[in-house]
């Protein structure tokens, strides 16, 4: 094997991945994504009551947790073909909402923009000139999109910034700035670009801190807010202070405004400021050019349907080839669309490596010893053989992209979608604004400016989805839960369901056999699974691989920024793909504290 270039563990996503680059002069012309953990959770589910099957679920992840229970609820639901009432749909709207704009807003500032932005150069910045970048960008956007500009953009403001990042370098300690390539050639902002960006970094940490809050109304925490089978576990009562009253809906329209102005003043202005300077990454970074969307968020808020797609806000379908005159249609249940393959994974399937299995008949198997796994620490994986803890998912044999820019790109082509006009009107913007053409889209830059316009789209929608929720209130409807079918003696011998959602990083679904009022079989196929899964059979690589393979060049390979930008731009979430066991107990981990 030739010697590659190796970045493990990635850092700043959730969990641990490795790549593996194999070089051709400075382009990569392979790559190779291993997830470095093993999965386990489905196990752990079997036997167990169907309807805590959500409390375990989210516990895939310690970030993801809402999205875990929503699908895991979902699927029995789908199972039980159990409807809820349309108040727990429009709670559960607003919770998903609440977790994207919170979720790409952490992504954007806090794990993906520091491979933009350099932060020691920030130090050189001229505070006054930096002030008026930073109203001309706020003037223009709002301006453009109807919108207000932000207020933290006095010289004095930047200048206390820039004080607070100098006593950091000045120490030793750039604390949360450490570690990065700062310096690096491929780094283009000028320092008052920078410094602008660091101090929405800094915004951003405090900002979260409230919008966090919606989901503890609702679901009484987070992470892991409470959940349940046939509604939400917020009762309503205007009159109660342990219910969802008058002044907690009053908190949850604050964070919705709060959520809309960071959106439109500051995180689609900054996106779009710094896209101007990195124009070139619109040429690199697609790889597949195949695309997948489930669909999500009932928009009328009424719809308790699962099978009724034609309301919702993110259309469900899949592009190949980059044809956006083409939506072919998406069946969860059908066996031969949606397969898990393991071919080149350390798992195995009792009809042989080659097999594919749809989710519900998954397996989980691991496979690691019988496989020759390397025994860490190892230079370089064996790629002909299994490596990788992830599976490969497949649809219909493709090879495919899910997350933000699989969304935006159905909603772009999509007429018939609720949220078809404002879509192409955000896109279209971003595409004049920056001069480029439609096929820019297709890109590392495109997938982070897809997260961004998403965002405006969903905080948009949540207050839609409020307003609907005060009607249904107002008018005497304070129903949240449907106990019709809760009890196991009123379900079948034998169900199955899918319970799919489009999270923060794309397509997700739960799948659920019930056996005798207990669950038989549960698989998930995460987003990061999609995207950060190895090879097939076939050799067709995985959404990373394909990726970074695109016209990719690193400059330096001991400083591998252009690797962890086309990376973070998917925005992994490793520790949803795969979780850690000791092979030996079985434990997942073991803290001491002394």
């Amino acid at each position: 094997m030739s010697e590659r270039v190796v970045v493990d563990p990635i850092t700043r996503i959730e969990g641990h991945l490795r790549i593996e680059a194999e070089m051709n002069g400075q382009d990569i012309a392979k790559a190779y994504s291993s997830g470095t953990m093993v999965r386990g959770l489905e196990i752990i589910l079997r036997g167990r009551d169907p309807r805590d099957a959500w409390a375990y679920a989210q516990r895939i992840c310690g970030v993801c947790t809402l999205v875990h229970g929503i699908a895991s609820v979902r699927s029995v639901e789908d199972a039980l073909n159990y409807p809820i009432p349309p108040n727990a749909q429009l709670i559960r709207n607003l919770m998903i909402g609440a977790q994207y704009i919170h979720d790409h807003v952490m992504h954007f500032y806090h794990l993906h923009a520091l491979d933009w932005v350099d932060v020691v150069s920030a130090l050189s910045a001229d505070p006054a000139a930096t002030s008026q970048l930073a109203q001309q960008i706020s003037a223009k956007t709002a301006a453009d999109l109807g919108t207000s500009s932000w207020a933290k953009s006095s010289p004095g403001y930047f200048s206390d910034i820039q004080k607070r990042l100098k006593t950091f370098v000045d120490g030793g300690q750039l604390g949360i700035f450490a570690n990065g390539y700062w310096g690096h050639p491929a780094y283009k902002l000028p320092p008052e670009a920078n410094l602008m960006a660091v101090a929405h970094y800094l915004e951003a940490l405090a900002w979260q801190r409230d919008v966090a809050r919606l989901h503890a109304i609702f679901g009484g925490k987070n992470p892991h807010p409470n959940f349940i089978v046939g509604g939400v576990g917020s009762p309503i009562d205007l009159n109660s202070d342990s219910a969802i009253n008058s002044k907690k809906l009053s908190q949850v329209q604050d964070i919705i405004k709060s959520m809309q102005a960071f959106v439109e003043q500051v995180y689609i202005p900054d996106t779009l400021a710094i896209a101007g300077f990195y124009k070139d990454w619109a040429q690199k970074g697609e790889g597949l050019g195949n695309f997948l969307c489930y669909g999500d968020l009932p928009y009328s808020g009424s719809s308790v349907d699962s099978s009724d797609l034609s309301d919702l806000l993110f259309p469900r379908g899949a592009i190949l080839n980059r044809d956006l005159s083409s939506i072919h249609p998406v069946d969860l249940h059908a066996e031969g669309e949606i397969q898990e393959f393991v071919a080149h994974a350390w798992y195995d399937y009792k009809d042989g490596k080659q097999a594919g299995l749809h989710p519900y008949q998954g397996e989980t198997k691991l496979d690691y010893d019988d496989r020759g796994g390397p025994k860490p620490p190892y230079k370089q994986l064996n790629v002909d053989d299994g490596y990788s803890w992830l599976k490969s998912p497949r649809w219909n044999n493709h090879s495919v992209e899910v997350g933000p820019l699989a969304r935006m790109l159905l909603l772009y082509a999509d007429s018939s979608a609720p949220a078809h006009p404002q879509a192409k009107e955000l896109v279209d913007y971003s595409l004049t604004t920056l001069g480029l053409p439609v096929e820019g889209l297709f890109s590392t830059l495109g997938r982070t400016a897809a997260r961004t316009l998403e965002s405006k789209i969903v905080a948009d929608a949540m207050q839609t989805w409020y307003d609907a929720l005060t009607v249904n209130i107002r008018a005497g409807d304070t129903q949240t839960f449907n106990d019709a079918l809760w009890e196991p003696s009123s379900w079948p011998k034998r169900a199955r369901g899918a319970g799919y959602m489009e999270a923060p990083r794309g397509a997700l679904g739960h799948w659920i056999v019930i056996e005798n009022e207990k669950i038989a079989n549960y698989q998930a196929v995460v987003p990061s699974t999609w995207n950060a899964g190895p090879r097939d059979p076939a050799g067709i690589p995985g959404a990373y691989e394909a990726a970074l393979a695109d016209n990719t060049q690193l400059h330096d390979a001991h400083q591998p920024l252009e690797i962890l930008r086309t990376i973070h731009s998917f925005d992994p979430c490793i520790a949803c793909a795969v979780h850690l066991a000791d092979p030996k107990t079985g434990e997942q981990i073991e803290i001491k504290v002394s």
